[in-house]
């Protein structure tokens, strides 16, 4: 089951690296049905702490994070962290692995919906005043409850109609500002757990980070989002029968 889950997070990582956007939704999954609800959202949070800082830091150029509006979700993201961490520990496994399969559902949706309106050559939605407030105390909550804290903000940042270097960047802040906000309130709700294959599964990280940051410079089009739907629709699979187990 370990090979199983570095291979989750190898994937979601070079998903992430490419996209600014997927790490969880393959990962998650597979580290729930691993090493259960505390252990999986902590390895959740380290993964992501190393995989969005190398994102940031070090590919040799000026990120383009749209820095106020990483700001606010992350102001609005903090009584969410507290929520998620008492969730975790309060909430049975069975309902957090529901709540894993509603995000990676809700991943999915998010990108088929992206996908019907570049077709459709719709014009740029405008977000709402209560967007960002929603989607950061919303992705505040799945990140200590679940490590799926992706859903929210993507669907904030689709409405407000960002470049594709701009969403892959400021998610990639706002993922390090979650994780380093949440691994404290794990602490204090006492759910924060570390597995005994975290080394492996940040080798598979780093390697997976290094694979999409490959990708992100080469592959563009409809090929590589039909690819990325394909996986993204698996993972829902996979969330699916975890949650039903």
């Amino acid at each position: 089951m370990i090979a199983l889950a570095a291979a989750a997070v190898f994937v979601g990582a070079s998903l992430q690296s490419a996209t600014g956007f997927g790490f969880a939704l393959i990962a998650a999954p597979i580290l729930f049905a691993a090493f259960g609800a505390q252990e999986a959202v902590t390895a959740g949070v380290l993964l992501g702490i190393v995989i969005n800082v190398l994102t940031l830091a070090t590919e040799r150029r000026t990120p383009s994070v749209l820095r106020s509006e990483a700001l606010a979700l992350v102001a609005w993201s903090l009584p969410g962290l507290v929520l998620g961490a008492l969730a975790l520990r309060e909430l049975p496994e069975r309902v957090l692995s529901a709540l894993v399969a509603i995000g990676v559902l809700g991943g999915l949706a998010l990108r088929l919906q992206a996908r019907r309106e570049r077709s459709a050559d719709a014009p740029a939605r405008s977000a709402r005043r209560w967007s960002a407030p929603l989607a950061g105390v919303s992705s505040g909550a799945l990140s200590t409850s679940t490590s799926l804290s992706g859903p929210p903000l993507v669907l904030h940042m689709l409405a407000r109609g960002v470049t594709p270097a701009q969403m892959r960047d400021t998610l990639a802040a706002v993922f390090i500002a979650l994780a380093v906000l949440g691994a404290p309130a794990l602490l204090i709700a006492g759910s924060f757990d570390v597995p005994d294959a975290i080394a492996i599964l940040l080798a598979a990280g780093l390697a997976g980070q290094l694979l999409g940051r490959h990708l992100f410079t080469r592959l563009t089009g409809r090929g590589h989002e039909t690819v990325v739907l394909v996986v993204l629709a698996c993972a829902a699979l996979i969330a699916l029968a975890a949650s039903a187990v």
